[in-house]
C-alpha cells in the first residue's frame, strides 16, 4: 500500500490507488492464472495470477499477482496461504509458498499436495448404441462421481447409462433424455483410475441421433513432496 508523504501535495492521488488496491487484493478475485502475457484489454483495478514462463511487461513476474491500475501494471508478491477465486475456473487457488494450487484441501511443509476439483465437459452424443467420450478421468485420479445434466434433449432413446468400459452403469442408468434432465452417480466407495479414463454413455430402448450431455467428475487428486 502507498503511503502519505509529509506534507504531500495531492493526497486524494495516494489515497485513491491505495483504495483500489486494497479493493482488488481484499477481494480475493483475479481473471484467471495461465496467461505468461498481459490480456489485451484489462479493466483498471483488474488482476491476474502470472503464469510460469511470463513475457514482456510480465517478465520476471511468475507467480506474482499483476494488477492493472492507472494505466499500467503492479505486481505483488502472494504470501503463503493467499486465497483467491479464479474467475476463468470457477475454482479457488492458494499459494502454498511455492506454487499455485487450485482446489488445495491440504498441504504439507515438504509440499505435498491433497486436491479436490471438478472436470467438466460439454459431450455430444455420437450416432449409435454408445457414445464414448475423450480422456475425462485424469491418471490417478480417485472419483467420487460423476454428475451430468442434459443441455440438447436426447433422441432416439427412451434413456441411457452412465460410467466406463467394462461397467456401464458404474454411474447410473434409467437417465432421462429430456433437456435438463440430470445425472447423479456416487462411487460406491472412492474409487482410483490408473491411467486417464474415458465415460461411456450407453443407450436404453434404442440408439442415440443427437443429443448433449454436461458431464462433471468430482475427483481428488495428490501429489508428492517437492
Amino acid at each position: 500500500m502507498p503511503l502519505l508523504d509529509a506534507a504531500q501535495a495531492q493526497k486524494h492521488v495516494t489515497v485513491n490507488e491505495a483504495l483500489v488496491r486494497a479493493d482488488t487484493f481484499g477481494a480475493g478475485r483475479v481473471e484467471a492464472q495461465d496467461l505468461t502475457t498481459p490480456p489485451g484489454s484489462p479493466g483498471d483495478g483488474e488482476a491476474w495470477i502470472v503464469a510460469s514462463g511470463a513475457t514482456g511487461v510480465w517478465a520476471g513476474h511468475d507467480g506474482e499477482i499483476a494488477l492493472f491500475l492507472n494505466g499500467g501494471w503492479e505486481f505483488a508478491q502472494p504470501w503463503t496461504g493467499a486465497r483467491y477465486w479464479v474467475a476463468a475456473e470457477a475454482a479457488l487457488t492458494v499459494w502454498t509458498g511455492a506454487k499455485w494450487v487450485s482446489g488445495l484441501v491440504a498441504a504439507s511443509p515438504g509440499g505435498a499436495t491433497t486436491v479436490q476439483r471438478v472436470v467438466e465437459i460439454d459431450h455430444i452424443l455420437a450416432t449409435g448404441a454408445s457414445s464414448v467420450t475423450a480422456g475425462t478421468i485424469p491418471d490417478k485420479a480417485v472419483v467420487l462421481g460423476v454428475t451430468g445434466r442434459v443441455t440438447d434433449a436426447i433422441t432416439g432413446v427412451t434413456g441411457w447409462s452412465l460410467g466406463v468400459a467394462g461397467a456401464t452403469t458404474r454411474y447410473g442408468s434409467g437417465y432421462g433424455t429430456a433437456l435438463g434432465s440430470f445425472a447423479h452417480g456416487v462411487s460406491g466407495q472412492p474409487l482410483a483410475y490408473y491411467g486417464g479414463t474415458a465415460l461411456e454413455i450407453t443407450a436404453e430402448g434404442g440408439s442415440f441421433t443427437a443429443g448433449t450431455i454436461r458431464l462433471a467428475v468430482h475427483l481428488q487428486e495428490i501429489s508428492a513432496p517437492v
